[in-house]
């Protein structure tokens, strides 16, 4: 495993961190850990997700047929001149 270290960081932003460790029974390490897994993995998990949906979305929306001018005027509610 890597070790990674960090620099610079505010005070306040550590001891929020201790005291979440303290609740959640965890090691400071071991909390920055978690909420680093939670905050990549959800991320990409949400791109996939969409990625996904968008995929499908485009599959359906092969099927359809091709709007002409004349259905687009009639989706507008006019009459093509």
């Amino acid at each position: 495993m890597a070790v990674l270290t960090l620099k610079n960081v505010p005070d306040e932003l550590v001891q929020r961190l201790k005291r979440e460790a303290r609740q959640n029974r965890r090691s400071l390490n071991q909390e920055a850990i978690f909420r680093l897994e939670k905050s990549v993995w959800s991320r990409r998990r949400g791109a996939e997700t969409a990625l996904t949906s968008l995929r499908r979305f485009q599959r359906r929306m092969a099927t359809l047929p091709r709007p002409t001018d004349k259905s687009l005027d009639r989706a507008r509610g006019k009459r093509r001149r």
